[in-house]
């Protein structure tokens, strides 16, 4: 009897047409994961995946819930280290960096207290909350909160920003609202965003690079034109939203 890797190995595996080989600074790609495993309570969660991340674009990483998504979060912030293979972010090894370079955005800025008050109350201003200044975080709503935390994030002008399932909990239409504030702000801040999700219309309103992560492994990722149009039957299915495909509810 076939099994199920092997039933689902045209799906499963994917090998990326970029070149990850050589010098990690070359080329455009901000974050590149190569063949990283990693094994939970002694279950495989991330199982050879490979993906590049392009430089000043909006990438949404989609995929079915228990997939691997925050597992790979993870991998990219420092949380968590590959058991083998590699995660590369600007040129750094992200599994060889020591703690003090992991925790950077803990340092102290040198900035005055007029420096920072203004660039909170930019940040603030940026995301629409310039009237909830002095609101306690209990005041807000689920929506306003999520733009507080946005601001928080872009205080320190990270290279990179990661969003993990950002339209949880909200509305169809506060999540087009929250779509439209991330396109504006990389328009004015550029740097990597990264959208974890599996809302299907968020990818389509902001993603500009598609990853589909199934199984710990990247299936297919592209520019999101080719990849709204994949021959790939799994990616076919998943973006379609069909109950025909391979992903079952097993």
């Amino acid at each position: 009897m076939m099994s199920a890797e092997d039933q689902y190995a045209d799906y499963q595996y994917h090998s990326t047409e970029l070149d990850l080989t050589g010098d990690p600074d070359a080329g455009d790609w901000s974050i590149r994961c190569t063949d990283v495993h990693k094994r939970l309570g002694g279950v495989p969660v991330l199982n050879g995946l490979t993906l590049a991340i392009p430089d000043n674009t909006i990438t949404v990483v989609l995929g079915p819930s228990g997939t691997g998504k925050s597992v790979l979060i993870k991998h990219l912030i420092g949380l968590m280290f590959p058991d083998s293979g590699d995660v590369v972010v600007h040129g750094e090894h992200v599994p060889k960096l020591t703690m003090p370079k992991l925790l950077a955005l803990r340092q102290h800025t040198d900035q005055s207290e007029a420096q920072i008050a203004k660039t909170v109350t930019d940040r603030l201003t940026d995301v629409g909350l310039a009237d909830a200044m002095d609101d306690a975080p209990s005041q807000l709503s689920g929506g306003m909160r999520k733009r507080a935390g946005f601001a928080r994030a872009l205080v320190m002008e990270p290279d990179v920003v990661i969003f993990d399932e950002p339209d949880s909990g909200l509305d169809p239409v506060r999540t087009a609202l929250l779509c439209d504030l991330i396109q504006e702000m990389h328009q004015i801040h550029k740097g990597t965003y990264i959208v974890v999700t599996h809302n299907i219309a968020s990818a389509r309103q902001i993603g500009e690079y598609i990853a589909v992560l199934w199984k710990g492994r990247i299936v297919e990722a592209g520019d999101a034109e080719r990849m709204f149009s994949s021959d790939n039957a799994f990616v076919r299915q998943f973006l379609s939203g069909s109950a025909d495909g391979p992903l079952t509810m097993d």
